[in-house]
C-alpha cells in the first residue's frame, strides 16, 4: 500500500493539508539554512501559495519538493536582489550614526564672524551703486526690478554693473585677507 504522500488526494481525504504541512516544513527548512528565518517563513508561504495556483494538479509529495525547491531558491535569488538594490546590507543601525547637535563649534562660529566681518568691512569700501544694488539681490529682487530702482538704461547695463561689482567685492575681500 502506497503511504499518504504518493496517494492521489481524491483517494485520501485530509493528504492535502498534510502534505502542504510536511511541504512547509521543508521549504522553511531549505530557505532558513540560507537566510533570516522570518524570511524564509514569507518565501515559503510565497511559495506555497504559487504551487496551489499555478501547480494545483499535482498531488505527490515527490512531484511538488523539487518543484517547490526551484522556487525558491528563485525566490531567494529575488530577494538577494532587491535587498541589495535597496541597500539593506549596508545599512548602519541608527543607534550608531553619529549625528551632529546642529551647533557650530567655537572655531567654526570665529571663522564665521572674521568673515562677516571682512565682508562688511568690504562691502562698505564699495560705491554707492554697487552697495545699492548688493542689497536689491540681497532683497530677492529680479534684475529687471533692479534695473527699474537703479534706473539702468538696459538689463544688460546691469549685468556689467553687478559683474563689475562683485569683481570689486571679491578684490576687496582678498585684500582684507591679506592684511
Amino acid at each position: 500500500m502506497a503511504s499518504t504522500s504518493t496517494k492521489s488526494l481524491e483517494q485520501a481525504p485530509g493528504s492535502r493539508e498534510e502534505l502542504l504541512r510536511k511541504l512547509r516544513e521543508r521549504i522553511v527548512g531549505f530557505a532558513a539554512s540560507r537566510m533570516q528565518r522570518d524570511a524564509a517563513e514569507d518565501l515559503a508561504q510565497e511559495v506555497l501559495i504559487l504551487l496551489h495556483e499555478k501547480y494545483g494538479d499535482l498531488d505527490r509529495l515527490e512531484d511538488l519538493l523539487p518543484l517547490s525547491l526551484k522556487i525558491v531558491r528563485f525566490k531567494m535569488l529575488a530577494h538577494r536582489r532587491n535587498a541589495r538594490r535597496h541597500g539593506e546590507f549596508t545599512q548602519v543601525p541608527a543607534d550608531e550614526i553619529q549625528m551632529s547637535d546642529g551647533r557650530t563649534d567655537a572655531l567654526t562660529a570665529l571663522e564665521q564672524q572674521e568673515a562677516r566681518e571682512r565682508l562688511i568691512a568690504a562691502i562698505s569700501k564699495l560705491g554707492e551703486r554697487c552697495q545699492k544694488l548688493l542689497a536689491l539681490k540681497l532683497d530677492g529682487k529680479s534684475f529687471a526690478e533692479i534695473q527699474a530702482a537703479l534706473g539702468a538704461g538696459s538689463i544688460n547695463t546691469l549685468y556689467a554693473w553687478d559683474f563689475r561689482c562683485r569683481q570689486q567685492l571679491a578684490e576687496s575681500m582678498r585684500d582684507r585677507e591679506k592684511e
